[in-house]
């Protein structure tokens, strides 16, 4: 914190620099330690592991995840904005038990898993899983929970959880069983949007996500400057979403803000809002300029090393 408390930009922006694994560990474990200084953290870290080892080739069987958008990443920006929405939903009077707190944290780390292929079944990156991921990492979340014996009524709860981040699936024909698993479902699905949204590289990885969907013959683009300039739509059908169906449960960070940060700022619609912001300023330029316009972290140098945009 900065001497009058306010959290300084530094701060601010390490919110969302959540690349390595082990940092991101310790971050969610000092949140979910906020909701229950008791609940223990063996099950949950060994999740956590295996899921990392999962995309990288360590867990027996699979190949290294090669989606470039849909990476550990990605999975690691949801899972922690997970944690934190669920500690805010926690504070500000709805208690999330110990229990609760597992099944959103195995949910929002699974929920990409089907992208992950066998050795067996292995070509391509896996982005052409594109619309039937969440089936088959519902598929691989029910072999899971049998193999390490977790609680056989997890399997169904954790599906319905799941399934909630399915774009092509309704979210009102999930058969949640009560109305505060529909909760959980609305808060791995609205972390799951706000996650990757807030992701401070989040319109330079776009690119890769374009890459994805056009290995997978997925959507309407033309080029990748189309698709820069149809998030702008995407994010406005986002927004209502996270308003209407998600019951603008987003709004619970700034109670996790609050009481971790002192100040009760949403910094994770903040740092959508500059997101957008700054695509509509490329989005106004040529098209020639868009790709030079997105510097970070030199991902726009190697989206253009996998594929010529125009083609």
């Amino acid at each position: 914190m900065t001497g009058t408390g306010i959290p300084s930009s530094e701060e601010i922006n390490g919110l969302f620099y959540n690349e390595d694994a082990g940092v991101v560990w310790d971050k969610a474990k000092a949140v979910i330690l906020r909701i229950n200084p008791d609940y223990d953290l063996a099950p949950t870290r060994a999740v956590f592991d295996d899921v990392n080892a999962l995309f990288f080739g360590g867990y027996p069987g699979y190949a290294p995840v090669k989606t470039p958008y849909h990476n550990c990443a990605h999975t690691l920006h949801v899972f922690i904005c997970a944690v934190r929405l669920m500690h805010g939903v926690h504070v500000s009077g709805t208690a999330m038990s110990d229990e609760d707190v597992t099944l959103v944290i195995m949910a929002a780390l699974m929920h990409d898993i089907g992208y992950a292929q066998t050795v067996d079944e292995e070509s391509g990156t896996g982005a052409q899983h594109t619309l039937c991921h969440v089936a088959r990492g519902i598929a691989f979340m029910h072999r899971y929970v049998a193999a390490e014996k977790f609680p056989a009524g997890w399997g169904p709860r954790l599906e319905t959880l799941i399934r909630s981040t399915d774009p092509g699936y309704p979210f009102a024909q999930i058969p949640f069983g009560d109305k505060h698993t529909r909760l959980l479902g609305q808060l791995v699905a609205t972390a799951d949007l706000v996650g990757q949204m807030a992701d401070r590289t989040y319109l330079e990885k776009l690119l890769f996500l374009y890459l994805e969907f056009k290995e997978a013959n997925f959507g309407n683009y033309r080029n990748v400057h189309d698709m820069l300039r149809q998030t702008r739509r995407f994010y406005e059908i986002t927004r209502e979403k996270l308003d209407v169906v998600y019951e603008g449960l987003y709004a619970r960070l700034s109670d996790h803000f609050r009481e971790t940060m002192g100040v009760a700022n949403n910094y994770y619609i903040e740092s959508i809002e500059k997101n957008i912001a700054y695509l509509d300023e490329v989005t106004r330029h040529e098209e020639a300029e868009h790709l030079e316009m997105l510097k970070r972290a030199g991902i726009a140098d190697k989206a253009k090393a996998q594929s010529a945009f125009n083609a």
